[in-house]
């Protein structure tokens, strides 16, 4: 025992720190891991949007009840009155020359539309008419496609202007320069409607120039039993009253996009009405749908048209 109290310091120092280090340490709390954290579920795809085909169906569904028409006298009391309207004359330049509404510009029928679209305006109506509606009608479906507010005067100018009272006194014969303007178009409509006249181009000369179908060739058609189908947008009661044959119904108006479904996308589609205006209308929709669609020249035919029309020319319907 003496002996050990002897031990130096240092020693003694030194022993006390071996013997700390062999003893086990007071267990050290588990470091805790955050959890992984969970990656994030992909967001779902966005449905691909046709801005075209979303457009040109919504022309049937929000079809106002004018059916994007305006009667010949309305239209000629607006001018004598002298609202505020955009008035487009989509005849030839020759027969503009000869007399056309005052006021009215001329962009004929065809590829000047298209090129034209940027100098019309949004925040007025357009009145549009032709000689006698049809492609005034097609031009209409286009001119709302494209964002604007645009209607057709009944039966053109042959068979409705004309021959209003008065008409006369708002006919000039003075041309109206075509305003410039930078209206914005979206992109894809105007490409899509681009495509629509130069497309219409290769037909000039054919039995379809201006996406249309006389009512003899249209006969010839049928009496050859061709690929061909004929859709009547009349009432249902005038076509139970009397059809072409083989055709069906899909009334003209408000919602009909709903039944194009039963459309084929594979045989030419001769579309008819009563003188060709409103089948203009679905002519051009049915087509930017990507329906290889045409319209019957005068329709099943009405006494404005004439000798025109596929009643009026004699050709048989049944029921």
């Amino acid at each position: 025992m003496k002996k050990f109290k002897q031990l130096p310091l240092v020693l003694i120092l030194v022993l006390s720190l071996v013997l700390a280090g062999c003893s086990s340490p007071a267990s050290a709390p588990a470091t805790s891991q955050p959890p992984a954290a969970e990656e994030p579920a992909p967001a779902p795809e966005a449905p691909e949007t046709d801005i075209v085909a979303d457009t040109a169906k919504a022309y049937f569904a929000n079809m106002p009840a004018d059916v994007y028409k305006i009667p010949q006298q309305d239209f000629v009391d607006k001018v004598k009155a002298n609202e505020d309207m955009f008035i487009m004359d989509i005849r030839q330049p020759d027969v503009y020359a000869e007399g056309h509404i005052k006021g009215a510009v001329n962009i004929p029928w065809g590829e000047a539309i298209a090129q034209n679209l940027q100098n019309l305006p949004k925040d007025k109506p357009i009145m549009v008419y032709c000689y006698t509606g049809q492609t005034a009608g097609q031009t209409v479906a286009l001119l709302n496609e494209a964002g604007f507010n645009a209607k057709s005067v009944n039966l053109g100018w042959m068979r409705g202007i004309s021959k209003v009272e008065g008409v006369a006194e708002v006919t000039e014969t003075t041309a109206n320069a075509i305003p410039e303007s930078k209206t914005v178009i979206n992109e894809e409509i105007q490409t899509a409607i681009n495509d629509y006249f130069s497309n219409m181009a290769v037909l000039k000369g054919t039995t379809y120039a201006n996406y249309k179908i006389s009512e003899d060739d249209a006969k010839k058609a049928l009496d050859a039993k061709e690929d061909v189908l004929f859709l009547s947008i009349r009432k249902p009661e005038h076509f139970a009253e009397g059809h072409i044959e083989g055709a069906i119904n899909i009334p003209f108006g408000q919602g009909m996009q709903d039944s194009f479904g039963q459309l084929p996308e594979d045989k030419k589609i001769i579309v008819y009405c009563y003188t060709g205006q409103t089948a203009g209308q679905t002519v051009a929709i049915l087509r930017l749908l990507g329906y290889d669609a045409v319209s019957l020249n005068s329709g099943m035919g009405m006494a404005p048209t004439g000798d025109s029309g596929w009643a009026n020319k004699g050709f048989p319907v049944v029921q």
